[in-house]
């Protein structure tokens, strides 16, 4: 009897249930390997991944690859149900010298049997399923991309998503689609939100009289209007929700959906190479802006206006004048100046991260919260909160060389078991986090299936793009649960962890300012700066160490306001 490990993969642009995919690929694997006294004794099937994603990035595959190299991984041989979703363009080539490599033959139902390494005839029948599942993940995403452009151009139709500010979801009546209608699928549109609708007019009016984003913004908040965030806190529980910012009012600025147009393919999604070092490694998925132009705009208005063509056209005429412009995306920010905290520390009162800045030749960290939000009264933050970094290093090395110093070594092991207890709390708010996924997984499974059993693309991927919204959400939670949460380590661990950061100590004393960053790193240093308070809490990963401490000069800033 031979001993085989199955081998398969469902993913979401499979568009089927991946227990019904699971089932169908075993059924072939066995039919081809039980008539010669075959039997599957270990699995190995991704759920999730696309087929564009090399063997070494999905998870069961990798695991195949590992178990292929253990001389006791229990298996004699590897058979594959359908090539087409296991193999995509080149992999087979890339992948399967390791199975000849390690003599473990791989089976297909497409070649009757083992694969021969020294067949042509196999080897080109393998590298054509290879294209040709390339070419059938290529035509699903063109024929998708076609039927939502013409929807959008040629019926308006909304294609889901999040509705703008000022708007909110209406029913359109039954689905065109008799079988969908009998199902009870219907049609959504955008219609005017009472309560936001009047506000996106006042912004366009105000902007067209002369104000600013900033002054909008200030205006709003001090009338005690809600942004976008606090308006809909279910999807935008990240953000603090306090005050209108200059990027909100901007982003409902350059909206052209206020002019009762539909407007698809302001995004695209581009597949950037993981490393160009490395081929191999495939791609990854990136959102890119497309100008203007490439924009896909329904030819009549298919929903109420908030504002005209012809303000919607002055308002961006106005913008371009000011050297504005649309939004586009934007390069990350580089610097040839050293900061040894940069990223590292952040605003007590608004938590975001404070920005790096040389003042009188000399490194400093500011936060401008105001110039980015409006003043709300119920979130008071001076206009600009700056520290100097040299007071900060100073009294930070001398914290790490004391905590980290062989004589606190069973101290600090104490407080690091300590606060990892302590910290254990979050497993609650993880629990429910890996549910709410685990939740939109579901649908997401169930959304794909309607389509394999031809539901429209447009209306499925409505309900698609409502469910990665919830995942996102839920994603976000989790990974704020995961922040505060750590996992309790032996004494003998952090032991071992301490003492391989011990030489880092003395290095750190004696280090210029400007190296000492990757230093910070290694410790895994966070800091939170309390202006009011004048001082630092300092945390330190794989645990926390709070440290609050007045700066030995008294105030930190004298000019922070």
């Amino acid at each position: 009897m031979t001993r085989f490990a199955f081998a398969g993969r469902c993913s979401t642009e499979d568009l089927q249930d991946p227990e019904t995919s699971r089932n169908w690929q075993l059924t072939r694997a066995r039919t081809l390997i039980e008539p010669t006294g075959g039997t599957i004794v270990a699995e190995y099937f991704d759920t999730g991944h696309s087929r564009a994603l090399p063997w070494k990035r999905r998870p069961q595959a990798a695991a195949l690859l590992d178990a292929l190299r253990d001389p006791h991984r229990g298996f004699d041989a590897v058979v594959i149900g359908e090539p087409q979703r296991t193999f995509y363009g080149n992999q087979f080539g890339n992948t399967f010298p390791l199975f000849v490599h390690f003599g473990v033959p791989l089976w297909v139902p497409e070649v009757g049997g083992a694969i021969d390494p020294n067949n042509e005839a196999h080897d080109l029948v393998m590298s054509v399923f290879g294209g040709m599942s390339k070419g059938e993940r290529n035509r699903i995403k063109i024929r998708v991309r076609t039927a939502m452009a013409s929807q959008a151009q040629i019926e308006g139709r909304y294609l889901g998503g999040r509705p703008p500010y000022g708007y909110r979801i209406a029913d359109a009546g039954l689905h065109p689609n008799p079988a969908k209608a009998a199902d009870g699928k219907r049609l959504h549109r955008l219609e005017p939100d009472p309560e936001t609708a009047p506000v996106v007019v006042r912004i366009f009016t105000e902007y067209l009289r002369g104000k600013g984003d900033y002054a909008i913004a200030e205006g709003l908040t001090r009338d005690g209007i809600a942004c976008p965030s606090a308006h809909d806190r279910a999807r935008n529980r990240h953000r603090d929700g306090y005050a209108w910012s200059k990027s909100a009012v901007r982003a409902i600025l350059i909206n052209p959906r206020y002019t009762g147009h539909e407007v698809w393919n302001k995004q695209r999604k581009d597949e950037v190479l993981l490393d160009i070092d490395d081929v191999t490694l495939g791609h990854r998925t990136k959102l890119t802006w497309n100008t203007p132009d490439q924009w896909i705009w329904s030819t009549q208005p298919v929903h109420e206006p908030l504002v005209t063509m012809e303000t919607f056209t002055r308002a961006q005429v106005r913008r371009h004048k000011r050297g504005q412009g649309h939004a586009v995306e934007r390069s990350p920010r580089t610097t040839t100046r050293p900061y040894a905290l940069r990223g590292r520390i952040r605003c007590s009162l608004c938590h975001r991260k404070m920005q790096g800045t040389f003042n009188h030749g000399h490194p400093h960290y500011r936060c401008r919260y105001p110039s980015e939000y409006a003043k709300s009264e119920a979130f008071d933050h001076p206009l600009a909160v700056y520290v100097r970094e040299a007071l900060i290093l100073g009294e930070l090395d001398k914290w790490i060389a004391t905590v980290f110093a062989p004589g606190r070594l069973k101290a600090t092991l104490q407080a690091m078991q300590h606060s990892q207890r302590a910290q254990a709390a979050a497993e609650p708010e993880l629990g429910a986090a890996r549910r709410a996924i685990a939740e939109c997984d579901r649908r997401l499974t169930q959304y794909r299936a309607a389509l394999d059993a031809g539901a429209n693309p447009t209306t499925v991927a409505s309900w698609i793009s409502q469910a990665e919204t919830d995942k996102a959400a839920a994603q976000h939670q989790l990974a704020t649960a995961r922040a505060t949460q750590r996992t309790v380590l032996t004494d003998e661990q952090i032991t071992t962890m301490i003492k391989d950061l011990g030489d880092l100590t003395d290095r750190l004393l004696a280090a210029d300012p400007g190296n000492k960053a990757p230093i910070y790193e290694a410790f895994g240093l966070e800091l939170t700066y309390n202006a009011t308070k004048r001082a630092v809490t300092v945390e330190s990963q794989p645990t926390s160490y709070v440290y609050v401490r007045s700066c030995p000069r008294g105030d930190l800033n004298p000019h922070a306001r």
